[in-house]
């Protein structure tokens, strides 16, 4: 590490996007911000993801003063969900999402933090907390406020005593970008049993392919297969990056504080990313967590992320019944098929793009006739 730091107002563990996002946040309020990273490599980083930013998302990021500009991604205009045929289509109520390759949404907030005067260490991971800060490597760092935003396997939520899930259970997914045209502005889920697939728009000539499964043993181009449509679709289209795999865990952690620590992201629990809100869900709770620090006191901070991840697991029960269940997703997709507008409003409180609960309320029911008789 080069001019390592030995104090700061806040320390982030973790420079994906959600640590950057807590950086931000804790900047804007005035704090000094250090991250560290155990990546060592000074490009952007990588990871398995869907690259779909949904409404909320973007409403977080404008938050925290990171405005994505349209040539960073391919603008999309709601969902498509197919199955055997039949296929229903849900658009957003505000035409605010984009598809965005990782590394182009990690370099754009790296950026942008260094211009706010974050300092930004590499190869550099926390592992272990220390009296009066933590220790990376083997120097102490002091700091008031810590933030673990290590990822689901977090070191620092193990050693805070936070590492007691209420729930957990755990899927695996794998992705690839193609050198394709997109063919629809909407992000299509190709349903098979035990699998999805997820086509996402991220430039004019290149879309991302995201499959989500229960068996490890199956790799991406087994998978692909088991959606002939979208095999079809992609034929003779050049690869554009190499397969990367993650688990894609649902964790659902009792507390996400202790003292001076608070957890983001993957690290303070997750929802499977069948839900596609992963990254919504991390700016969301960077922008709460900020105005925790700016408080002094973390319990908002614990009752928001509370909140923030209520409509998420709401969504996520559904999508994985639907997974598990081939009778229940047919029908849930002729219903939607049939009540488009219901679609685009059951999708709008689903991507938080629409305030009114009232009006979110009215969706079930609306629905429900639909289920029975589709």
């Amino acid at each position: 590490m080069v001019n390592m730091i030995h104090q700061t107002d806040v320390l982030v563990a973790g420079g994906g996007p959600a640590g950057l996002a807590a950086a931000i946040a804790a900047r804007r309020r005035g704090f000094e911000v250090a991250v560290f990273e155990g990546v060592a490599s000074n490009g952007p980083i990588d990871k398995c993801c869907g690259e779909g930013l949904m409404p909320d998302a973007i409403h977080a990021l404008r938050q925290l003063g990171v405005v994505l500009p349209p040539s960073a991604g391919m603008p999309f205009a709601g969902t498509r969900f197919l199955d055997d045929g039949a296929s229903a289509d849900g658009y957003f109520l505000q035409q605010n999402v984009l598809g965005v390759r990782r590394t182009t949404l990690h370099w754009l907030m790296a950026d942008h933090a260094r211009r706010m005067g974050i300092a930004l260490f590499r190869g550099a991971p926390v592992r272990v907390l220390a009296p009066g800060g933590v220790r990376v490597g083997d120097q102490l760092v002091r700091c008031r406020w810590i933030i673990g935003a290590d990822g689901s396997q977090s070191a620092l939520r193990r050693d805070a005593g936070l590492d007691s899930p209420a729930k957990y259970s755990r899927r695996f997914g794998s992705r690839r970008h193609f050198q394709a045209q997109p063919w629809s502005n909407l992000v299509e889920v190709y349903w098979t049993r035990g699998a999805q697939a997820y086509v996402t728009p991220i430039s004019r000539d290149e879309v991302g392919v995201a499959i989500i499964c229960r068996d490890s043993r199956r790799r991406f181009d087994e998978l692909l297969t088991r959606f002939p449509s979208l095999s079809m679709r992609l034929a003779g289209a050049a690869p554009a990056s190499n397969i990367r795999g993650a688990v894609t865990p649902s964790r659902r952690l009792h507390k996400v504080t202790s003292a001076n620590v608070a957890l983001i992201g993957d690290a303070g629990g997750s929802v499977d990313a069948i839900t596609g809100l992963g990254l919504s869900i991390a700016f969301q709770q960077a922008v709460a967590l900020g105005e925790a620090l700016a408080e002094g006191d973390l319990a908002s901070y614990e009752a928001a992320h509370r909140r923030i991840g209520r409509v998420p697991r709401i969504s996520e029960k559904l999508m994985l019944a639907m997974d598990r269940h081939d009778w229940f997703r047919a029908r849930v997709i002729r219903a939607l098929a049939a009540e488009p507008a219901q679609f685009s409003r059951l999708l709008a409180v689903h991507a938080g793009d629409l305030p009114d609960v009232s009006s979110a309320l009215r969706v079930p029911f609306a629905l429900g006739w639909k289920f029975f008789t589709a």
